[in-house]
């Protein structure tokens, strides 16, 4: 049985990964916020601008409570979803971290006043016929990858880990030790010999 405290629970889940994600940007520059960290262009406040479309389309729009700002639409003529995963020169950082913000609020609201089993549907998935609690699985599930991928990104940036703002140059030492073992145990394991042990 699907309840009011499992509407709770994940939606406490997905608040705290939203200010996760967020957390990331903190004293990052408008250059590294933006720059592309992986071959396919990867960056910080792109993965809040493609999170902005996942929560108002998914706690939106799914459930007959349209985001009221325009959105792009995959029908859209010329939409290409890897420009949602980038923030053009003419987009601010703060007009993005808040549109984000605002997207956030709204599904906030679909949540409480929908009942968990809502009905929602979703064409482009193979079983589109689904419930609130399915949209907030795949919104929470969708938002903990991409905050995963914010974390690596930010330690290219800054060396900054986590959820604190720590840097692995304060303990640059023991962090390059570790580093360390990690490619001896995968060489090891690369060349079948066994690899050392701590």
């Amino acid at each position: 049985m699907i309840d009011d405290f499992a509407k709770a629970y994940l939606h406490d889940n997905l608040r705290w990964v939203r200010a996760s994600l967020l957390q990331k940007l903190d004293g990052v520059s408008e250059y590294d916020a933006r720059r592309p960290l992986t071959t396919t262009g990867t960056n910080l406040l792109g993965l809040v601008k493609h999170l902005t479309l996942s929560e108002a389309r998914y706690l939106g729009g799914i459930v007959g409570r349209p985001f009221p700002e325009p959105l792009p639409q995959f029908d859209d003529p010329g939409f290409v979803s890897r420009d949602q995963l980038w923030v053009r020169v003419d987009e601010s950082r703060a007009e993005v971290v808040e549109r984000y913000r605002r997207a956030c609020a709204h599904a906030d609201a679909t949540i409480e006043a929908l009942p968990i089993d809502a009905a929602g549907h979703v064409p482009w998935w193979p079983r589109p016929d689904v419930m609130l609690f399915n949209l907030m699985v795949h919104v929470l599930t969708e938002t903990n990858r991409h905050v995963g991928h914010a974390d690596i990104l930010r330690e290219q940036v800054d060396g900054v880990v986590g959820d604190d703002p720590v840097s692995t140059s304060d303990d640059a030492a023991e962090w390059a030790a570790h580093r360390e073992r990690v490619e001896q145990a995968a060489r090891a394991a690369g060349s079948g010999a066994s690899a050392p042990r701590d």
